[in-house]
Parts: structure tokens; sequence; C-alpha cells
């Protein structure tokens, strides 16, 4: 059986059991997308480039040209404080049951541009008088009331949807004069039509170099959306006008229609897809993104030189909810969410197998227990009051939770379980969506791990709808820092989620759960000494702020990340017993290596190191400790020296960034040199108490 057969068939197996409990669970993904051969600032850092724009222009013209149906926008996108002006924003506009929203020409990035080598440009011709005058028209034709402004701006119309004559008079009423949207910065959360709310509905036709523009006004009812755009096409045809920009305000929205827009985030572009009411549809989604991008030349991941594996940088947040806000589980079943933040609390593997690189309190999305509160205890507290109250309003649910699901310094957007968008009266119409959005996933390196994680999640409500969770809070303490930054435990809890899916009725099929044992970009190398073999992963570190916190402005914050950590396995299924014997040794410190199964076939310790000094950072007079050398000892006198290198061992240069995972993987494996000594190391002593932890060895004591 074909592979990709296996996992649809695991994904509709998933659908099938959430169908059963006849909630709709709807998904939404934010993939981002790379240029990794690229060291331009707008590829590692920046949120904005000119080259990044013309890539997510053809990454989005090889989507839409799928969609002849669909209508392309080009929306004045979000606003963010260091920017002058609203990012660019193109999105995607589609009816869910391949009904036709659009009819007219098409947008200029669907139109081949270059002219034949030696012909002259054509001028197009000044369409937006006549453009408004025959549009107006037809408003007038479908029962509205409208009327065009006067000269100098009579490529403007208003309509209204009363017998009221439309008010065109522009000292009155200044706002008929807006500036082109995206032009200047957006005053608030979010921008505003001034006309909308007083039932005038402006249209600005405007010429461009070689197409037309038309921004559209503010409007919250789909149909009604749907028909300008059906008059404005029928305008367009009429006077054969060869392309036209749609743009303006973002568009109306519900259960029947798709939206997915593209726009920049810092290193990234970023897809904001169209929710999805089953997995499955979302991984054919996601293929078909992926494909795009790829044929554009960006990519999921990154590689660095010395082979490490990461995301893209811009993460791969997953968002569920409901077909509306009032439909979605989270407002549907009020204990929902204080269900979810309980079960999360239970299984750190949810937070940290799958996270990027930065986690921990610091980083973009804090737990609930890393965040704005020092302990759970008034989180405890404000679960057990909504409980007493049996069915909370959406406004006491978002109330309540919106404190301490947020980053240390209290910013609700910076949160694992990120409810901005469930029922916040602060961010217009953004803010009560009934969404709920897990900020803790990196960007998957294939459409199938998003997917996969997907599943998971969707289970996980799913699971908790048919069965509240009031188990009590765990105040993990020192252990959630420790043991749960080292791969095997995060494996080991992971499994222990899935086993709760199975026994109520949500299993994820095997094809599923190989994506979600996240371990091949972790391993830095495997190898055999005698009859046991040694594997060293990367482990999950907590990089600590630098500085004053409250002087970083923007969204970027200063971090210190010198500090790696990493985990050591000895494994031997053959002769367990002799694992007793091994000796790991740091320099004069003898480390000891934990029994951590029931067979006694692994062995394994955690370990922090410096692995280089930062021009920033904590500890300016501690060295980096790069090779970290490592010895391993038996009583049978065989000893071994391991020196793990950050960079090529012998200190050259590599010749490029590596060109595939397996020439990644190869570096990361040369990155540790392993030879065996011919006599005994000296004899170890226990490392200092304050470096000693439960599961780690802090090395930087030494």
């Amino acid at each position: 059986m074909d592979s990709d057969d296996g996992f649809m068939r695991a994904l509709s197996a998933h659908d099938a059991a959430v169908s059963q409990l006849g909630l709709p669970i709807w998904i939404g993904a934010e993939p981002t997308f790379t240029d990794r051969f690229s060291e331009a600032p707008e590829w590692l850092f920046c949120a904005l480039g000119e080259q990044k724009r013309a890539r997510a222009e053809a990454v989005f013209a090889r989507l839409a040209a799928q969609y002849s149906n669909a209508a392309v926008l080009c929306c004045v996108g979000r606003q963010y404080e260091d920017e002058e002006t609203p990012r660019w924003n193109y999105g995607l506009y589609a009816r869910r049951d391949g009904g036709t929203v659009w009819k007219g020409p098409p947008d200029p990035l669907l139109v081949e541009t270059d002219p034949p080598a030696g012909a002259e440009p054509e001028r197009t011709a000044a369409y937006g008088e006549a453009f408004a005058k025959k549009l107006n028209e037809k408003l007038n034709e479908k029962g509205f009331t409208a009327a065009t402004l006067q000269p100098p701006h009579q490529d403007r119309v208003v309509f209204r949807l009363d017998d009221v004559q439309p008010n065109v008079d522009t000292n009155a009423r200044p706002a008929l004069l807006r500036m082109p949207l995206g032009s200047e910065r957006i005053e608030g959360v979010e921008v505003c039509d001034e006309l909308s709310p007083e039932g005038d509905f402006l249209v600005v036709c405007v010429d461009e170099d070689s197409s037309m523009k038309i921004e559209l006004p503010s409007i919250c009812d789909v149909e009604l959306f749907c028909q300008l755009l059906d008059l404005i096409s029928q305008t367009a045809n009429e006077l054969a006008i060869p392309s036209i920009r749609l743009g303006g305000f973002p568009p109306p929205i519900d259960d029947t229609i798709s939206w997915m827009t593209i726009t920049a985030d810092p290193a990234v572009i970023e897809v904001n897809m169209a929710p999805a009411n089953q997995v499955v549809g979302l991984w054919q989604s996601l293929k078909e993104l992926q494909t795009a991008a790829n044929a554009e030349g960006l990519e999921s991941y990154r590689l660095q030189y010395n082979g490490e594996e990461s995301d893209s940088g811009g993460g791969g947040q997953i968002t569920l909810g409901g077909p509306s806000a009032m439909a979605s589980p989270f407002l549907r079943i009020p204990g929902m969410l204080p269900s979810l933040i309980r079960y999360f609390n239970q299984h750190p593997s949810l937070s940290y197998l799958h996270a990027f690189a930065s986690i921990g309190p610091a980083s973009q999305a804090p737990r609930v227990d890393e965040g704005v509160r020092g302990t759970t205890n008034e989180l405890k507290l404000t679960l057990d009051l909504l409980s007493r109250l049996g069915n909370p309003s959406p406004e006491v649910i978002w109330g309540a939770l919106a404190s301490f699901l947020a980053d240390p310094g209290g910013n609700t957007h910076r949160a694992e379980i990120n409810i901005e968008k469930l029922w916040n009266p602060y961010l217009g119409n953004r803010g009560k969506l009934g969404l709920v959005e897990f900020r803790s996933f990196r960007m998957g390196p294939v459409p199938e791990t998003t997917a996969s994680l997907a599943a998971l999640l969707r289970s996980i409500v799913a699971m908790l709808a048919a069965h509240r969770f009031d188990e009590p809070l765990i105040e993990w303490g020192n252990e959630l820092h420790e043991r749960f930054s080292l791969p095997f435990y995060l494996h080991r809890d992971l499994r222990l989620v899935l086993d709760d899916l199975r026994r109520n009725g949500f299993e994820l099929g095997e094809p599923i759960v190989k994506y979600l044992m996240r371990d091949k970009d972790l391993v830095i190398s495997r190898f055999e000494l005698g009859n046991t073999r040694v594997e060293m992963r990367r482990a999950m570190e907590f990089w600590p702020l630098v500085g004053d916190v409250s002087m970083q402005r923007g969204g970027s914050r200063t971090i210190d990340a010198s500090t790696h950590r990493i985990e050591i396995r000895l494994v031997n299924e053959q002769n367990p017993e002799s694992l007793d014997g091994w000796t790991l040794g740091y320099g004069n410190w003898a480390i000891p290596l934990q029994g951590v199964d029931d067979d006694g076939t692994i062995r394994l310790i955690g370990l922090r190191y410096r692995s280089f000094v930062p021009q920033q950072g904590l500890h300016p007079t501690l060295p980096a400790q790069d090779p970290l050398t490592l010895t391993l000892s038996h009583p049978d006198d065989r000893h071994w020296q391991i020196n793990l290198h950050q960079w090529e061992p012998n200190g050259q240069a590599y010749p490029g960034l590596p060109v595939d995972l397996t020439d990644a993987r190869s570096r990361r494996q040369a990155r540790c040199v392993v030879k065996q000594l011919h006599r005994a190391p000296d004899a170890g002593q226990p490392p200092r108490q304050e470096a000693i932890g439960d599961h780690i060895v802090d090395l930087r004591w030494h």
C-alpha cells in the first residue's frame, strides 16, 4: 500500500471518529515558508522585503490559478507597532460549495505581464471615471441607492441599502476622501470604515499602470458582498478591462466561505489557511501549498551549516474552533477550555516535543504554568470558580482565563494556548471568533507532520468534549524543565496521551503516530561501543531573556542561546546487565547514568553546557565548552573519549549550507568524534551539588 494511502486511511478514520461525536471541530493552520539558502534580512529576521513580496505573489498566483471561481483580494493587512504602514495581504475568497464568486477579469498577478521581445508596452486607458459611472448605474438598477462623488472625485461611488439618497458632500463628510487603504498607519487594533456603520458603502475605482484597482468597503454580510462583486465583474467585463485588482477592507466570512491569505512575517511568508472541517481536507490543502512554495524555491525548514535542522523560523500554529463563533466547542461546552488547560498541564509533551528552538517563559508560547503567575495557585482557584458556575458565558470564560493564558509580561498573544480570538472585547472584529490557537508548534517539515498534529489536537478536544477532565493541576517545579527537556520522557509522555485517546475511542493510526514521534532531527550521533549503542540527541533548552525586557521594543527580544542541552542514551537489549558498569566522565567529574525503563535496557542522562560565548548574554566570564569532551568507561577495561564539536571538527569552513536532509545529518554525525583510549581515565568525583538535578547535570558549574 502506498504511504500516502495509509496516511489518508488513518486521517479518514480520525475524521470518522470525531464526526460520530456530533460536534463540529474545525481546524486552521498557519504554515510558514522561507528561502533557506538566502541570508538577506527579509529571510532571517525582517518581516518585509521586495523579494519576499515577489516570491509570495508567485506562490499565491500558483494557488489562485487552481480556483477559477474564486475572487482574488489584496486587502489591508495587519499593522505592527514598529512598522510605518500595514503589511501586504493577498487573499483567495471562494465558496465552499464550489459556486462562482468572481466572473470578471483576472487579477494582475494571474496575467502574463512580460511583453514580447521588442514590443512596446501598451498604455492602459483611464477607466476610473467610466467604471464608477457604470457601476453606479448597475447599483441603482439592482435596487440600491447610489451616487458618484462630484469632480474631481467622480471615480468614487457611494451606495446604501435603503431608499435614502447618499450624502456625497465631501466638506461635510471628509471620510469620503480617505487615503488609499494601506498607505497610512492604522490607528487602533484594526482598520475601521467610518462610513459603513452609517449605512454608506464607498467603492473607490483607481487607475493603475496596467490594470484597475477597486477598493471595497467594509461589509458584514456575505451575500451582499458577493452581490457587489458580481456587479463589479459585470462592469469590468462590459468595459473590456483586461485585469482588475480587488482590495480594501477584509471581506466577510461565514461557514459558506473559504478564505485563505498570504502575508509577511519576520523571516518568512505566512499562509493563513482557510479552516477545514476535516483533517483530510487540511492535509490536501497543505500538500497543494507545499508544492506551490517548493516550486518558488521556498521551504518549510532550515538547515544550518553544522547540520542542525530547524523550522522555517515563523512557527506553525494550529487553530481549533467551529463553523461559527457560538458553534465553537470552546463556547458550546463551557467546561472545555478548563479541561484543556488541565490536560495540557498534565502532559508537557504537548508543549515541548514539537516546539521551536526557543521554549519556556521567555519564548513566544510559554505554558500556562510558565506564564504571568509565579505559581499555579491562582489558576487553581480560577478553574474551581468556573466549575461552580456550571454554564459560564463567553465573556466570563475569556475574562477569567485571559490573564493566565499570557506570557510573563501579560501579553495574551504570546501564550501556548492563545485565546485572544475566543471572545476578546478589545480586538475588534477579530476578537470574538470562538477560536483557540495553539502556538507552541514549530513549522512541520512536511505536510503530514502538520496534519498529524492537527489530528492529535482535534482528538484531544473531542475526547474532552465527551469526558470532562477535572484532574488537579500538577505543580511540576524543577521537573518541568528537567525531566521534560529530554526526548525520552517527552516520547513516553506522548504515548500516555495516545493511550488516553485509544481508551476513549479516538485512537490515532500508526501512520499518524509516526509523524507525532518527532526524533530524526533531534539525533546528533549514534555509534556502537561493543554491543552497547550510544545515542546522543539534542534536548530542549529554556533560553533566558537578556537585559531590561521593558526596554526591548517591537516583536523581537534578546535571549541568551549559548546554553545547549543534550541527552545521552546507552542501549543494550542483548545484555542489559552490562549497562550497570558504564561510567560517564567530564573532566574530574564522574556523572551517574539513570535507569529509566522496566526491562533495564536503557541508561540515560541529560547534560547542559555552554556551546559559545554570546556577544550579549548571561555569565560573560564563562568560557565556551567546545568541543564538549566526555569519556565512557566499562569495567572490562574498555574506555572511549567522545568529542562533540559545534562545528567542523578540523576547524575548516563548510563548503556551503547542506544540500538536503541527508547531508545535514551526515554533518551532525561527523561533529561527534569517538576514539578508544588505551588506559582508563582517572577516577572521578561526583559533580558539585549545585550542578546536579534529578535528570540533568549542568556542566557549566565545572
